[in-house]
């Protein structure tokens, strides 16, 4: 589904020239759930930027279904890590899910996608409200919401729950499994929460200290339904987070050299 090649991404030139991606390479396969983590400065959202074509990668290359990614594709939807900037604080709910496809189906047609992606998120009886009258963990549902109804094949997330309690961000999870598994989509997550990334994933991604490659790609071997409790309390759960908490914490071979 996506594949990323030899990506580096340099800001600045000659002696001020910073390299915050050192050559990624790595593949999220067609309806999987994969995971980005790695220590903090790793440049996960600079990747996400290069990934969904708002940034331009200065080597390698970003392709989705075989074709290389120069802008947004179509098939793409971004969920933010900041809920109160990406809606709009005076168009009603039903206004924000549905307005990336406005001009682009039929007005009945909106309305069916923005009903049920609204209902999936549970806000059903919420579409005259505005993002200023709900809580943040529900106004975070207003911007799953609005990706859900936009139907895309992949769905980039960057850090969409760090601004919402703990409590909130474990019904935020379960919400983004329950879509997915709804969906079918393809899911890449960039977050900074190992616990997370273990949780939510089929693969977790994690990358090295800027200019950043990948360490390792880890499988999630945890059986599917997920639960918060009973997941978490599985022995491998605590394994898999351990593994990927030592690889962050510790420099890899080369870093140390």
């Amino acid at each position: 589904m996506l594949k990323v090649t030899e990506l580096t991404k340099t800001y600045g030139h000659g002696t001020k020239a910073v390299q915050a991606i050192g050559g990624l390479n790595f593949e999220v396969p067609t309806g999987k759930f994969v995971s980005i983590v790695g220590p903090s400065g790793a440049g996960k959202t600079t990747l996400l930027k290069c990934l969904c074509g708002l940034l331009k990668p200065t080597t390698g290359s970003v392709a989705v279904d075989g074709a290389e990614v120069a802008g947004p594709p179509a098939s793409m939807a971004l969920v933010f890590q900041d809920y109160r900037a990406s809606l709009m604080p005076w168009f009603s709910i039903a206004r924000n899910v549905g307005l990336p496809l406005e001009g682009k189906i039929s007005s009945k047609e909106i309305k069916e996608r923005v009903d049920a992606a609204l209902q999936s998120v549970g806000l059903g009886h919420s579409h005259d409200k505005y993002p200023w009258q709900l809580s943040g963990g529900m106004q975070q549902r207003v911007a799953i919401a609005r990706a859900v109804a936009y139907q895309p094949s992949i769905l980039l997330m960057d850090e969409p729950f760090a601004s919402v309690d703990a409590q909130t961000r474990a019904d935020l999870e379960d919400l983004t499994l329950r879509v997915q598994r709804q969906t079918g989509a393809t899911v890449l997550f960039v977050t900074h929460d190992v616990d997370e990334a273990v949780y939510l994933s089929d693969q977790v991604v994690v990358m090295t200290s800027a200019p950043s490659t990948v360490r390792s790609i880890v499988d999630i071997d945890l059986p599917r339904d997920r639960d918060q409790i009973t997941t978490k309390s599985q022995p491998r759960f605590t394994e898999l987070r351990r593994d990927i908490l030592t690889m962050i914490k510790r420099p890899s071979p080369v870093e140390v050299a």
